[in-house]
């Protein structure tokens, strides 16, 4: 009782939060409505990358710190299931086909594979060193996942094998695959670089640069395959390029410590998450994207995604965020129209 007391309170007072930024008052809609908040009891430390089961309505949670994966059922608001004793997880991926998690760690390098339904484990792939960012492959229905010192590695999660390695110039960060072109769009910050890769001959195949731009972490892809979406944080800049010649067709200032960034294709809009407390949510006019709203969060909340087929965004928020002594949090929030 006092727990959902404690709940509906934080609520009511992140609400009057993003009610009270800046140019998102009640005379005009915000850009985003906090719907609920999901709390993450005993969750404490930094929290990385999401993941969603679409046909169960679960949310994935990679918690770095914490050395544990949680499972969120979405139609409860509620977290069922904890894979504990992991090493650093940081990346988290589903492949429906095969009903398989996979989760990577920092820690040992390893990316563990558990079953959909129950999780229990069914084996695990060892690259050696800093598993990163997961992603699927619709076309194969195969994982990629960054890891090491400059590296994507390919594997079939339904036998939970290594199926072959592409090599970088340095570690991977956020990277995006393109299922009409079968290639990868790669940050690789070390190297001031995106790399585009070739999937299908397993080499890159294209080095694209923005000069005076460092740390470029999170990347999203349109979904139309025309624009890649980068986000650097030095200076703080999102940057548009041209998907097939990476020329870049745009520069725009954004928060600081960006960690994830979407495409809203239904609303011509980008979602930028940033660790200094906030999501900038961008528009598209006939002119290029701007500023429509910068949503607070909190210090720290830097970690999202955003699910199309359920017109949501979720924001991770570490333990702490609503006061000494509270939990960490999943914020979800609803596109305002």
């Amino acid at each position: 009782m006092v727990s959902a007391l404690r709940s509906a309170a934080l609520l009511v007072l992140l609400t009057a939060l993003l009610y009270a930024w800046p140019g998102l008052g009640r005379a005009a809609a915000p850009a985003l409505v906090l719907e609920r908040t999901i709390p993450l009891a005993g969750v404490a430390g930094r929290i990385d990358h999401m993941a969603i089961d679409l046909a169960r309505r679960r949310l994935f949670i990679a918690e770095l710190g914490n050395g544990s994966v949680d499972v969120v059922d979405l139609a409860t608001g509620r977290a069922i299931h904890r894979i504990a004793g992991l090493k650093e997880p940081q990346g988290v991926g589903y492949a429906p086909a095969a009903d398989v998690l996979a989760v990577a760690s920092a820690g040992d390098g390893s990316v563990r594979l558990f079953r959909g339904g129950d999780f229990s484990p069914i084996g695990a792939v060892d690259l050696g060193d800093d598993a990163d960012n997961v992603r699927l492959d619709t076309a194969t229905g195969r994982l990629i996942v960054g890891f090491g010192g400059g590296g994507l590695a390919t594997l079939d999660p339904a036998r939970a094998s290594l199926v072959g390695r592409i090599g970088l110039p340095a570690h991977p960060e956020g990277f995006q695959l393109d299922p009409h072109s079968h290639r990868a769009f790669v940050n690789v910050p070390e190297a001031r670089q995106i790399a585009v890769v070739d999937l299908a001959a397993g080499r890159q195949i294209a080095t694209w640069r923005a000069p005076g731009l460092a740390a470029n972490f999170p990347m999203a892809l349109d979904p139309s395959g025309g624009a890649v979406a980068t986000v650097f944080r030095h200076p703080p800049r999102l940057v548009l390029l041209d998907a097939v010649s990476g020329a870049v067709t745009a520069r725009l200032e954004t928060c600081g410590d960006a960690d994830d960034v979407f495409f809203d294709a239904r609303r011509r809009r980008i979602y930028i998450s940033c660790g200094e407390g906030v999501v900038d949510v961008l528009r598209q006019d006939p002119t290029g994207y701007r500023e429509l709203g910068r949503v607070r969060t909190g210090a720290g909340a830097r970690t999202s995604l955003f699910v199309p087929e359920l017109d949501r965004l979720f924001v991770a928020a570490r333990s702490g965020f609503f006061g000494l002594g509270s939990d960490a949090a999943i914020l979800v929030l609803r596109p305002g129209e």
